[in-house]
C-alpha cells in the first residue's frame, strides 16, 4: 500500500496461511456473520461498530456476504440500535457518498435482545444467524461466525458456554467460529488462569483472539520491520550500545467519570501489564524464525519468561490530588493513577539494561512513546556529553513519528556542536494517507485468521507472573502511592528513579508537526 491508499482486496485474499487447517484445500466461501455482544455499550458504539463501518467502506466487508448482529440485554429494535450508533460512524461534514455507504451498512445490522446466561436469547440469536446463512445459500459447514465480546470479563464464562451450546456452526467445509475477548483478562495470575481455563474448556486456542488494541497501532506494527529489515540496527540493538529503554504512556486528563471502574484496576492493570508490556516484548524479542504468528509469539514469551522479579525500590507509585473527590472512588483508595517500574531482562542481549515502563493520568501532556537511549560516546573528543546522548524515539500517539537525536556540527565558522534530529513525521511524509484505527486492523486479522497481533494463553500467564506479586503488595497496602499535582510530570521521585538507573535527560529542539 505504498501508494498511500488502502487497496480493495478480493475475497480470497482474506485467507491467511499462518494457521494451516486439516482441510486446507477447501476455500472459505461461506458467508460471514459478525456478532457484537454488548452491542448497546460504550465500547461497541465508540470502537467496534466504527471499525466495522470503516472496513465496509474500504471494501474489506462485502454486503453480499456479511451480516452484523448486535446482542445485549437492552430491549430495543433494529432501528433504535442503528440510530444509537449512527453518530459514532459519521459526522455532519461527511461527503454524500459516505452517507449512502452508511445507510447501506446500517441495513446490515440486526439486533437481538437476550440475557448473557440463559439459552433462550442465544437460541434466538442462532436462529437469526442461520436464517442469514440460508439466505446467502451457504453450504452447511462453510459459514463463518465471529463473536466480539464488547462485555465486562465477569460474563465471559457464561457467554462462552451459551455460544458453545447454542451458536456453534459446522466447520468441515472451511467454516469456523471465533471469539474476540477484550482486556482486562483477570486481575492477577489466579483470576486470569481461572478465566483462561473456563474459556479454554470450550474453545481451542486457534479460536480465541485476546485483543490488545496497542498491537494494532501503526508504529507498534512497524517495530518488527524497523528492527529486522534494517541492517543498521542489528549490531546496535543490545546491551553493548543501549543504556536504557523507556516505554511511556501519559494522559493529560484524569478518570473523568470512570473513577469507580478505574479504582478497581489501577494504572498498572489498566495500561502497564498489557499495553506497555506488549510493546516491551516487540522491542526486546529475538528475531523470529518467520512471520508466522506462532513463531513471533514464541519469541515474545521467551522475553517475558526472562524478566526478573520487580524490586520495590525500582517502583514509584502516584495518585493525583483530587482523585478521591470522585464520589465513585473510596475515600481511602490506595489505587495508583501513576506508576514507574523498572524491568530487567536476564538474557545475553539485555543483561544490565533497565526497561522503564511509565504510565500516568492527569499529567502535563498526552503521548505514548518508546525512547531508546544509547550509551555515551567513549573518548569524546568534542566534549559534547552535556548536550545529551543519542536517542531513537518512536512516537506512538499523537502525531505518529520516528526520530533520532544526533550530535552535529553547528553551521558556521566555529567548530561547535549541537543536538539535532533525523525526523520521520508521518503527517509530513505521508500526506493524504489515512492511518487505520487499531481496531480496524485487528478485526480484519480475526477474519483472516491471523493471530500474530493477539495474546496467546502462555504469553498472558507470563505477563501476570511478572506483575502479580507487586499488585498484591499494593492491594494489601504495603506500598502507598505518592501525591502529585494534576498537570505535573508526576511524583518527583519518579524522575529521581530514572536518573538512578541511568537515564540522562536530553533537551532537543524537535517540534512535532501538526
Amino acid at each position: 500500500m505504498g501508494s498511500g491508499q488502502w487497496i480493495m482486496e478480493k475475497r480470497s485474499s482474506l485467507r491467511n496461511d499462518s494457521f494451516s487447517r486439516d482441510n486446507d484445500n477447501v476455500p472459505e466461501a461461506g458467508c460471514l456473520s459478525i456478532i457484537v455482544l454488548g452491542a448497546s455499550g460504550d465500547l461497541a458504539k465508540k470502537k467496534t461498530f466504527p471499525a466495522l463501518f470503516n472496513l465496509y467502506r474500504q471494501g474489506f466487508l462485502q454486503s453480499n456476504e456479511v451480516h452484523i448482529f448486535g446482542y445485549a440485554r437492552t430491549k430495543i429494535s433494529d432501528d433504535e440500535l442503528r440510530n444509537r450508533i449512527r453518530g459514532y460512524l459519521i459526522n455532519d461534514k461527511s461527503a454524500p457518498g459516505q452517507l449512502e455507504q452508511l445507510s447501506e451498512f446500517l441495513q446490515l445490522i440486526k439486533y437481538v435482545s437476550g440475557s448473557y446466561d440463559t439459552e433462550e436469547g442465544f437460541q434466538l440469536l442462532d436462529k437469526e444467524i442461520s436464517a442469514h446463512e440460508s439466505s446467502k445459500n451457504s453450504l452447511e459447514g462453510s459459514s463463518r461466525r465471529l463473536f466480539y465480546f464488547a462485555l465486562p470479563p465477569s460474563v465471559y464464562p457464561s457467554v462462552s458456554r451459551m455460544i458453545k451450546k447454542c451458536c456453534m456452526n459446522r466447520s468441515d467445509l472451511g467454516g469456523w467460529t471465533r471469539i474476540v475477548v477484550e482486556k482486562p483478562f483477570g486481575k492477577d495470575l489466579d483470576s486470569s488462569e481461572k478465566l483462561s481455563a473456563q474459556i479454554g474448556e470450550l474453545f481451542e486456542e486457534p479460536q480465541i483472539y485476546r485483543i490488545d488494541h496497542y498491537l494494532g497501532k501503526e508504529l507498534v506494527q512497524n517495530l518488527l520491520v524497523l528492527r529486522f529489515a534494517n541492517r543498521m540496527f542489528l549490531p546496535l540493538w543490545n546491551r553493548d550500545n543501549i543504556d536504557n529503554v523507556q516505554i511511556v504512556f501519559r494522559e493529560d486528563f484524569g478518570t473523568e467519570g470512570r473513577g469507580g471502574y478505574f479504582d478497581e484496576y489501577g494504572i498498572i492493570r489498566d495500561i502497564i501489564q498489557n499495553h506497555l508490556l506488549q510493546v516491551l516484548c516487540l522491542v526486546a524479542m529475538e528475531k523470529p524464525v518467520s512471520l508466522k504468528p506462532e513463531h513471533i509469539r514464541d519469541e515474545k514469551v521467551k522475553v517475558l519468561q526472562s524478566v526478573l522479579p520487580i524490586k520495590d525500590e525500582e517502583v514509584v507509585l502516584g495518585q493525583y490530588d483530587g482523585y478521591r473527590d470522585d464520589p465513585t472512588v473510596p475515600d481511602h483508595s490506595n489505587t495508583p493513577t501513576f506508576a514507574t517500574a523498572v524491568l530487567r531482562i536476564h538474557n545475553e542481549r539485555w543483561e544490565g539494561v533497565p526497561f522503564i515502563l511509565k504510565a500516568g493520568k492527569a499529567l502535563n501532556s498526552r503521548k505514548a512513546e518508546i525512547r531508546i537511549q544509547f550509551k555515551d560516546v567513549p573518548g569524546d573528543i568534542f566534549k559534547c556529553k552535556k548536550q545529551g546522548r543519542n536517542e531513537f524515539v518512536i512516537r506512538l500517539q499523537p502525531s505518529e513519528a520516528m526520530y533520532m537525536k544526533l550530535t552535529v556540527k553547528q553551521p558556521g565558522l566555529e567548530m561547535s556542536t549541537a543536538q539535532s534530529e533525523l525526523d520521520l513525521s508521518y503527517r509530513q511524509r505521508y500526506q493524504g494517507v489515512t492511518i487505520p484505527e487499531a481496531y480496524e486492523r485487528l478485526i480484519l486479522d480475526t477474519i483472516r485468521g491471523d493471530q500474530q497481533h493477539f495474546v496467546r494463553r502462555d504469553e498472558l500467564k507470563a505477563a501476570w507472573e511478572i506483575f502479580t506479586p507487586l499488585l498484591h503488595r499494593i492491594d494489601d497496602g504495603e506500598m502507598k502511592p505518592l501525591p502529585y499535582k494534576p498537570g505535573s510530570r508526576g511524583p518527583a521521585e519518579a524522575d529521581e528513579l530514572l536518573s538512578k538507573v541511568g537515564y540522562v535527560q536530553t533537551h532537543g529542539t524537535r517540534v512535532l508537526m501538526q
